[in-house]
């Protein structure tokens, strides 16, 4: 029986092929391959190949339930959102051994540190503009961010 397709996975490597104009993508892991290509001239629409890895072990996979769908927010426009002030890499913590500067439920004081933004080989730290609750964290560390790309929610 074949793996499961990582959907999450597939979604951002298609995010990293189109926002970087790259004409093929190829990823590996321990248990698929995946490669990725466009046509740039026509269509753009990206061909996912997902080659599993042999002998890796079958996985049993469950219909989600319709309590597991989730309502995507868009926070785009969000006056709680703290937006990423430049293109880069965010971090959640100074290292990978320390806790995250923030997490969802803590209680921060405008001028917290909530990330960090890698950007030409420096870490320039991300601060909430206002006090209150960490609502949601919406990105994961070492995660590509743009320009004015909400990071964290703050109510």
């Amino acid at each position: 029986m074949a793996n499961p397709i990582d959907t999450k996975t597939i979604s951002k490597l298609a995010e990293i092929l189109d926002k970087n104009q790259l004409t093929g993508l190829n990823y590996e892991d321990e248990n698929c391959k995946i490669s990725l290509s466009r046509e740039l001239s026509g269509g753009v629409m990206p061909t996912y190949v997902p080659t599993p890895v042999a002998a890796a072990p079958a996985a049993t996979v469950n219909p989600p339930q319709l309590e597991d769908v989730k309502e995507e927010i868009d926070y785009t426009n969000s006056p709680n959102a703290v937006k990423s002030p430049m293109v880069g890499v965010v971090y959640l913590s100074s290292n990978p051994n320390s806790a995250p500067y923030v997490k969802e439920g803590d209680t921060v004081v405008a001028g917290d540190t909530v990330c960090l933004i890698e950007a030409m080989k420096t870490f320039n730290p991300v601060k909430a503009h206002q006090g209150g609750r960490v609502m949601k964290v919406l990105v994961e560390s070492g995660e590509p961010v743009e320009y004015g790309q909400p990071l964290v929610i703050i109510e």
